[in-house]
């Protein structure tokens, strides 16, 4: 999990590198090199820590001349933080360079091999199997020689390579790890993500997995492994520039939480016309979605507690029977996968290396895929039959925000579009959900512009050991996101547990003053959820309370209370996850962590 940038063409390449790996340091990284070719000899610089590290030792990049180079920020698999470990790796003559981001799971029997062939190995990555096999297999043809090498490689891999006897050329090639191809008059880019090459142009290429891309300042070619060249189709990018920027923000996050409300309606209103929900895009009959049996939601992570927000809202809109997993366990506990049903899967990036794993399984069964992504041309989304798109736009924070927010809205979509379908959902119903759904955007904005409220409330608990979400029904998979948010930004113990399952063991938890953040925005679960409050505060505890407005009786069971706008039982998701956001950054804020990049963390999980 890592950044990868290259670039060739007539500017300066290290500059360029530096400025796109800054815009990947969201992805996650422990350390960060580069690669650059001086039409003599390729010169290299590495770091470890921060961008900033590096940056300074090369004075922005001025001192690595050339105009084609490669550059990689590093999220330590095999060895640790360390210059010696920081790519890019080269062959032992210094003639190939690679930066590579994923796992090589068959590196050790490949080492061995080459260790026999007498290669000598100076770091502990996987990585550098790939410098000196590509020596080994050097036959004055990069592209041949690259086909050979990830013939014998197994794992996942987006790889940029130079080679010092083809000047101004980077060569390129990717299974089930992200790699993008950016095209403008001054030249061509390699990137993991968009935002790395978004200052230089928005032209792209998607590449599918073992394309070999051979790029030099004037263009960009294609090949399959049996080194045929390939025609693919140029795609624009529509994102404004300043969405990848912070604009005035003190942290992406706050900015990212900021735009919840038009991720919120740039999802929906585009499928809604007339009060009538359009979702021709997912290409699926009414005679497919009658006949569905089951429904297998399916992420990691924060799209993994939208699956469990699903399972409530379709079988509840649509009835349609919904089960839940981890991606990184579906296909691990051989799913029974019954005909006439459909998988879902979920995920920001597309490209979260589990939850594609799960898709394919599914497929080699037989099975549907309908894919909820954010990122277009994603791996997930050009793999799968259906895609519901979310339009939040680039998600730099390593935590979710926004683009959970836009996942809520597209299930809610799906949702009523089932239920239309199959007449679960009455004419009326139909019309009463649509119309408050539109509605949402604004009660949204109305939390955030009450941020004040919940700030003051969590410095108090900047020092906190332990604290506990608890809820039922909707407002536990609420409680799961608020505890996940909490504690990947915040680095406080946090946990989340169903309200009615206190008394089997996680009361035992709670001590004099442990916060317990409660949420209970469903009627039908208002009075259960009034006992479990008490059980925690007859041991103790503090209670911050998350519920609608107008359910005052609270305040006599609650220390602390912060109220969202009345909404339908399933919307009530994408409202009390605001308090809980702002929240998590608050304290984290207070603590001085690093909101935007939390330790050891990743945005985008490509490896297993």
């Amino acid at each position: 999990m890592c950044g990868i940038v290259g670039y060739t063409g007539s500017m300066e390449a290290a500059p360029i590198l530096l400025d796109g790996l800054s815009k990947l340091e969201y992805r996650g990284y422990d350390s960060a090199g580069m690669a650059v070719f001086d039409h003599n000899k390729l010169h290299s610089a590495k770091a470890k820590g921060r961008l900033k590290v590096l940056y300074d030792r090369t004075d922005g990049g001025k001192t690595l001349k050339g105009q084609s180079g490669i550059g990689h920020t590093r999220w330590a698999t095999h060895g640790i933080p360390s210059e010696v470990n920081s790519h890019p790796h080269f062959n032992s003559s210094g003639t190939i360079a690679v930066v590579h981001n994923g796992i090589i799971e068959n590196y050790i029997q490949i080492k061995n091999k080459l260790i026999d062939k007498g290669y000598q190995f100076i770091s502990e990555t996987d990585t550098e199997v790939i410098s000196h096999l590509l020596d080994y297999y050097y036959d004055g043809n990069p592209l041949s020689t690259i086909a050979k090498v990830v013939n014998r490689i197994e794992g996942s891999y987006a790889l940029g390579i130079l080679f010092s006897q083809h000047p101004g050329d980077i060569y390129a090639i990717r299974k089930d790890s992200p790699l993008i191809i950016g095209v403008s008059e001054t030249g061509n880019f390699i990137a993991s993500d968009v935002p790395a090459i978004l200052k230089y142009t928005r032209n792209v290429y998607y590449t599918d997995n073992k394309e070999i891309v051979h790029l030099n300042g004037n263009q960009a070619k294609f090949y399959n492994l049996d080194l045929k060249e390939i025609q693919k189709d140029l795609s624009v990018v529509e994102w404004d520039i300043f969405a990848a920027e912070k604009y005035g923000y003190e942290h992406f996050m706050l900015k990212e939480m900021y735009e919840q409300p038009k991720a919120f309606k740039d999802t929906i209103l585009p499928r809604i016309k007339s009060n009538e929900i359009h979702l021709e895009e997912l290409s699926l009959s009414d005679e497919v979605i009658k006949k569905l049996r089951k429904l297998y939601f399916v992420a990691c992570g924060s799209a993994s507690h939208i699956c469990h927000t699903a399972k409530y809202v379709m079988e509840g809109m649509a009835r349609i029977p919904v089960e839940v997993d981890l991606a990184s366990e579906f296909r691990y506990r051989n799913p029974i996968l019954e005909p006439d049903s459909m998988l879902v899967v979920i995920s920001q990036s597309g490209e979260t290396a589990d939850t594609l794993a799960a898709l394919r399984l599914a497929k080699e069964n037989g099975i549907k895929i309908l894919s909820i992504v954010n990122v277009v041309g994603s791996s997930i989304a050009r793999e799968s039959d259906s895609v519901l798109y979310t339009w939040a736009g680039p998600e730099i924070a390593v935590a979710t925000t926004k683009a959970y927010t836009a996942q809520l809205a597209a299930v809610y979509l799906l949702s009523m579009h089932f239920g239309k379908i199959r007449d679960t959902l009455s004419t009326t119903d139909l019309n009463d959900l649509l119309t408050e759904l539109q509605t949402i955007p604004d009660k949204i904005q109305s939390i955030l512009d009450r941020k004040e409220q919940m700030q003051h409330f969590a410095n108090r608990y900047i020092g906190a050991k332990d604290i506990f979400f608890i809820g039922r029904g909707i407002d536990y998979a609420a409680s799961m996101e608020g505890s996940l948010k909490l504690k990947e930004i915040s680095y406080i113990h946090s946990e989340a547990y169903a309200a009615g399952e206190l008394k089997h063991g996680t009361i035992s938890l709670i001590e004099e003053g442990t916060l317990v953040a409660a949420t209970l925005t469903q009627e039908a679960l208002y009075k259960k959820m009034l006992g479990n409050i008490e059980e925690v505060r007859a041991r103790g505890a503090f209670v911050l309370a998350l519920t609608n407005k107008g359910n005052e009786e609270i305040e006599k069971n609650a220390d602390y209370i912060f109220y969202i706008p009345k909404t339908y039982e399933y919307f009530t998701s994408c409202l009390v996850n605001i308090p809980m956001q702002l929240f998590g950054y608050y304290v984290a804020v207070g603590k001085g962590c690093d909101v935007d990049k939390p330790r050891n963390l990743a945005k985008s999980v490509t490896v297993e």
